[in-house]
């Protein structure tokens, strides 16, 4: 066969070379010295022809030019100076020397590049030309595939006759251009982008074109096929890549070929079967002689294409499917689902399947998807599902796991190959295998969970297929939110149901929008054997407003958003009628449902979010349905009197605010009743007024004024202005006489802190948007001041509750009335309130006292059940406490040097307010950077004073600054001259502290603080470490003596390391900006340069990296070659070596047990070849010796042609694709929380 041939050639023409050469290009490619075994040579004799199939050809069809061709190229030997035989002609020569015969390569390639043509007329003018002379159609199709690949250079008539492939390719190497990285497969812009595709259509129209033909003759597609087996063998990236590619594509024309090919011969075999049958008086002699022709050449044909599709799958496929280069890769993966797809009759075996489940275990993304794809084409097709049985077996575990694949159209792509294997096969999945894909409807990138959507929205069709055919659609309907409830229930996701509708909106949406159906479930009673448990009623109401939300607006939930989200007009149209029958079909049902459910809490705040998304106007449309407004008020109202939990006082409030809108023609008839509700509550307050005044009330009393201004607060804090009630002053009057009697109220006096604030906070706005007077302005601020020094007293109180809201009030007071937020309006400027020295005290003493601090165990131990849930609450309030406190700081409220009572903790509390703390410091740090390292040294002074005389030095304690100041020198950056002064100002703050009373004492009592500060001094530059230590020097005095602190930090400074045992290790490193940055690591053979000569910069930088190189599963890495003596032992050289590849083609099935592949790979790089370890022979070489030859791989026929079909071996690796699982998005914020708190 052409492939033997070719291989024995390579052996009798090259030398074997040895690999030490690794580029930090994919261009680069080194010359390595090759001698001619002229003694093998003689010995042998003149080595064969290149091409045998040509030959034959030509003597088939004599042509006078390549018969002297042949005369003259047969049997003489090659040149042996390979210099001599680079001869490269130009573009235009070659040209010329064409003259009209036909299309030339740069006028193919330069329709492939602009897309314009039509291939079909490209391919048929080459083919013309190809009939003229078939030697120069094939130089111009060569050269075409040169250009593709990227390559400036040109095959000459002259290499095409004289040289082997190799030589061919190496000569075409020099040639190449490395001014750019990029060649037409990789090269951004739009002109490149249909190249790719072009080209591809190119090769499969030539081989469609040459079906009946010129696929046969033995010479066109074997010659070109051995040539891109060659370059695909190159270390030239674009060689590789480009040859990889056409011949992959070639292959797959080829393989539908094949299958036409079987097809004709099943069809001719059949004729001659019928023809055969007849008895003799009627059978045709010449008819069964000319369909026995007909067979015999179709099995020719197909013999003729099953060698070319394996050598082909041997030559390149076997090779390149393993290639360093992920894109590669993928190329052989794409086109093997296609093969076995189009022709599963010869490809569909454990032999071709098992590249698939290896691929699948590939570190790359890309890989991986193109892996998964090709399965999915696979099990799509119902005839080929029985024969992955045994794939399927091997292989579930591992397409279970990639569900939670590193790459989100993996585990997409993943989930839907799921999807297939329940579908199509009869054992599907089990319900266990399924709980791999079930939690993804929550997860927050919103292609997985869409399709995990689909996933389980076919086990809840397949679940109601067991009921009758004849059953109605409603009943369907019915069992499906039956079934999608219970689901809902089980899987504990209680806050996320619309995660859950939005995965399901895709391909249940019809069933997401049947308000009917669901309503019709509510109302029904579970008496009467239809009807819900109370669980199953709470579930679906959640999932049925959740799906109002969804159609009403029209896009995903907070977290899902996707980038860009605009609405066509065709969504927007859908959007505007589902929210005209959301609100036609609950105008008249949910007065009723609110009725039924207004005991339970939960379910009415649900069902009050219904109202938000109507089209109101549609009350006004028609005066029947003004009756409707009437008993949904009348349902709100009653809800309001028969609640005081927060959640379903301010869902009515909301209500009641948007029926009581201006826009609305009906405003006035609901504001009139929500005036009413207000006026009824405020007259129950003040009618116990006096009592809670004068302390007389009893329960009842105070029971009865505490739930009125819960139910007054909760319509004020959302969006009612209340301030025409006059409420601050009897709730002034009221916490004032409550804070010095000490007789507290909890339930009292929180309603009565919101009522007075909002109301506060109401005065501002009326005053903003008028022009008050001074009366009006005067009477404000002394609210303000009021309130605040009410609040201030509240601080010191024994109840939490009442401690809680009046900090958080008072951070909100101070910030709205600080001097930064009224300063652009001249009317509020009188209002500013600064906060006093006390205040900020008690602020601070409260921040150490309550949100410092464990969690008290007493407040927890009372529940056993709840215990998570209250700390979750109570860690929540102390986050939203801090933040509070920060942003005063942020906006200039409290002065920067405050922070420290914040920056203190930043080590000890960094789990809980780690990132709150962090923003803090960055916000202060655009503020006033110097003043920000100036606070974070005054909170190390801070701590390091309250030490005891017995830790400072040394102990858990003094340990734990460090470790703070350690956390806090990384929150600077890495930019080191931006920081240089802040840097520099912070340890000349921290030098003057520690040397404090230097010249009175003999040894400072501040002195092991310079331990601390040494932790700061690895971010100084080389200049400021030398000012430093002068300012030290001269802060010390001219004894200067020696301290083991002063030592220690003058060595930090010396050395940037704050650890006096690195600093001898660390004393030779070069700084970091002297030093350029190599490009690639480059590593040198074994046994070439000596470990000690690799320098000291990996060994002795301040910054160790214990990360390990990545393990490539689908591809190994060869070791570097050793320098050892050449011999002439012909199996040293390995033809089919893979130049470019990660791992290595195993021998037989036996190299794929499980120890083999999971063995540890050494990655090797490719380093320039020292000009000292050059050999002595090529010395005289020029630059040539400096690149490397590059052989043709070309696989031996009898090392693999016997390789039986094997079973398909698990392949483990150590890929972590599940490391990354899927995260439950939040359903509470729009934006992230840290920028919430601090907006």
């Amino acid at each position: 066969m052409e492939v033997q041939h070719s291989d024995e050639s390579s052996h009798d023409s090259l030398e074997e070379i040895e690999d030490i050469s690794d580029s930090g290009s994919d261009f680069e490619v080194q010359l390595k010295a090759m001698k001619r075994r002229k003694q093998t040579t003689a010995l042998l004799g003149p080595r064969p022809p290149k091409r045998p199939r040509r030959k034959a050809a030509s003597q088939a069809s004599p042509n006078p030019s390549t018969t002297s061709t042949q005369q003259a190229r047969s049997p003489q030997p090659p040149q042996p100076s390979l210099g001599r035989t680079r001869q490269l002609g130009s573009p235009r020569r070659e040209r010329e020397r064409m003259g009209n015969q036909g299309m030339s390569a740069g006028d193919m390639y330069e329709a492939v590049r602009s897309g314009k043509s039509a291939m079909v007329a490209v391919v048929d003018e080459w083919l013309d030309s190809y009939k003229k002379d078939r030697d120069a159609g094939l130089l111009e199709l060569i050269n075409f595939v040169v250009q593709c690949c990227g390559c400036k250079g040109v095959v000459s008539r002259e290499m095409f006759d004289g040289m082997q492939n190799a030589e061919i390719i190496s000569t075409l190497t020099k040639e190449f251009n490395e001014d750019s990285v990029n060649y037409p497969l990789c090269s951004p812009g739009p002109q490149w982008r249909k190249f790719r595709a072009s080209m591809c259509e190119f090769m499969q129209v030539l081989v469609r074109s040459c079906q009946n033909s010129f696929l046969y003759d033995e010479y066109l597609f074997s010659a070109l096929l051995a040539l891109l087996t060659g370059l695909s063998d190159s270390q030239v990236r674009a060689f590789r890549h480009t040859s990889t590619l056409i011949a992959m594509k070639l292959m797959t024309g080829i393989v539908e070929v094949a299958v036409m090919v079987f097809a004709q011969i099943k069809t001719t075999q059949r004729r001659y079967d019928a023809e055969r049958s007849k008895s003799a008086e009627h059978r045709a002699s010449e008819r069964l002689e000319e369909l026995q022709a007909t067979i015999s050449e179709l099995r020719e044909h197909q013999e003729e294409l099953s060698s070319m599709m394996n050598a082909t799958f041997r030559g390149v496929f076997v090779h390149r499917y393993r290639d360093r280069v992920a894109e590669i890769r993928a190329v052989c993966i794409e086109e093997m689902g296609v093969w076995l797809r189009e022709n599963p009759g010869d490809f569909l075996n454990d032999g071709y399947l098992k590249y698939l489940g290896w691929t699948l275990h590939d570190k790359q993304g890309s890989v991986r998807l193109q892996c998964v794809r090709a399965l999915q084409g696979l099990y799509k097709e119902k005839d080929l599902v029985g024969r992955l049985e045994l794939f399927t077996s091997r292989f579930k575990e591992r397409m279970l796991c990639m569900v939670l694949d590193k790459d989100p159209d993996v585990a997409v792509e993943a989930v839907q190959l799921l999807l297939l294997l329940q579908q199509r096969t009869e054992e599907g999945l089990s319900e266990e295998e399924c709980s791999h894909v079930y939690p993804l409807v929550f997860a927050s990138r919103r292609g997985l969970a869409s399709a995990a959507g689909a996933f389980l929205y076919h086990k809840l069709c397949s679940a109601m297929s067991s009921e009758p055919q004849e059953v109605d659609m409603g009943s369907r309907r019915a069992a499906f939110f039956n079934l999608l409830v219970s689901f809902y229930i089980q899987s504990e996701f209680h806050e996320h149901g619309a995660y859950l509708v939005d995965s399901l909106w895709g391909v249940a949406g019809a069933e997401l929008r049947d308000w009917d159906t669901m309503t019709s479930l509510l109302v029904q009673e579970a008496d009467q054997g239809r009807g819900l448990v109370d669980e199953e009623e709470g579930a679906l109401i959640e999932l049925m407003m959740c799906a109002v939300r969804q159609a009403a607006e029209g896009h995903p939930p907070v977290g899902r958003a996707q980038a860009k989200k605009i609405l066509s007009m065709k969504d927007k149209k859908t959007q505007v009628q589902d929210k005209r029958r959301i609100t036609t079909h609950f105008i008249t049902l949910l007065p009723q449902l609110l009725a039924k459910y207004s005991a339970d809490v939960e379910k009415v705040t649900c069902l009050l979010k219904a109202p938000l998304h109507f089209d109101l106007e549609t009350y006004s449309s028609t005066g029947r349905l003004e009756k409707y407004l009437d008993l949904l008020l009348a349902q709100v109202c009653g809800i309001v009197e028969k609640h005081t939990e927060s959640g379903v006082l301010e869902a009515c409030a909301r209500v009641a605010c948007a029926l009581s809108h201006d826009k609305y023609t009906f405003s006035g008839r609901a504001d009139l009743v929500v005036s009413q509700l207000l006026d009824s509550l405020t007259d129950r307050f003040s009618s116990h007024l006096n009592e809670l005044l004068q302390g007389t009330a009893d329960e009842d009393e105070v029971y009865s004024a505490a739930t009125a201004l819960t139910r007054i607060a909760a319509f004020s804090s959302v969006a009612k202005d209340l301030t025409s009630w006059k409420l601050f002053e009897p709730c002034f009057q009221l916490l004032k006489s409550g804070v010095e009697s000490r007789d507290i109220d909890k339930e009292l006096m929180v309603p009565a802190l919101k009522c007075a604030a909002f109301h506060v906070l109401w005065e501002k706005v009326r005053v903003a948007n008028s022009t008050p007077t001074k009366a009006e302005v005067k009477r404000l601020k002394k609210e303000v001041r009021s309130f605040c020094i009410v609040c201030q007293s509240c601080l010191s109180v024994g109840q939490p509750e009442i401690r809680d809201q009046a900090f958080e009030l008072l951070c909100d007071m101070l910030l709205l009335f600080g001097v930064s937020s009224v300063r652009s309006q001249p009317t509020l400027q009188p209002l500013a309130h600064p906060p006093s020295d006390s205040l900020r005290f008690d602020m601070a003493a409260f921040l150490l006292d309550y949100v410092f601090t464990e969690p008290d165990d007493d407040q927890l131990s009372g529940e056993a059940e709840g215990v998570e849930e209250v700390k979750m609450a109570t860690l929540q309030r102390r986050r939203n406490q801090l933040a509070g406190y920060c942003k005063l700081v942020i906006y200039g409220i409290l002065d920067l040097s405050t922070a420290t009572d914040v920056f203190k903790y930043y080590s000890k509390f960094y789990k809980d307010y780690g990132d709150i703390i962090k923003e803090t410091l960055s916000k202060t740090k655009m503020i006033s950077p110097v003043q920000s390292a100036k606070t974070v040294c005054l909170s190390l002074q801070q701590l390091f004073s309250a030490l005891a005389p017995e830790c400072v030095g040394g102990g858990q304690e003094f340990g734990e600054i460090r470790e703070l100041a350690k956390r806090l020198a990384m929150s600077f950056g890495i930019d080191l001259h931006r920081i240089r002064k802040p840097l520099v100002s912070l340890h000349m703050d921290g030098i003057r502290f520690a040397l404090r009373e230097a010249a009175e004492v003999e040894q400072p009592p501040n002195l092991p603080f310079l331990e601390i500060l040494s932790e700061f001094s690895f971010k100084l530059l080389r200049q400021d470490r030398a000012q430093l230590s002068a300012f030290l020097s001269a802060e010390c005095g001219s004894a200067a003596p020696s301290w083991p602190s002063l030592r220690m930090y003058q060595r930090s400074l010396q050395s940037g390391s704050s650890n006096p045992r690195e600093d001898g290790e660390r004393s030779t490193t070069l700084s970091p900006h002297s030093t350029p940055a190599a490009k690639r690591r480059r590593t040198t053979p074994q046994g070439s340069v000596s470990s000690a000569s690799r320098g000291p910069w990996l060994d002795s930088s301040s910054i160790h990296s214990n990360v390990a190189t990545p393990g490539l599963t689908s591809t190994v890495q060869r070791q570097p070659s050793k320098h050892l003596p050449v011999t002439h032992n012909t199996q040293a050289s390995t033809p089919g070596s893979d130049k470019g590849s990660i791992i290595s083609e195993p021998e037989s099935d036996d190299d794929f047990s499980e120890g083999s592949l999971q063995r540890k790979v050494e990655p090797r790089r490719r380093s320039k070849l020292p000009i000292a370890q050059a050999s002595p022979s090529s010395g005289h070489c020029d630059l040539e010796s400096h690149l490397t030859m590059l052989s043709l791989i070309e696989e031996d026929e009898d090392d693999e042609v016997e390789e039986e079909e094997p079973e398909i071996e698990d392949f483990e690796s150590d890929d972590s694709d599940h490391d990354t699982d899927f995260t439950l998005p939040s359903t509470r914020r729009s934006t992230s929380y840290l920028e919430e708190l601090f907006q």
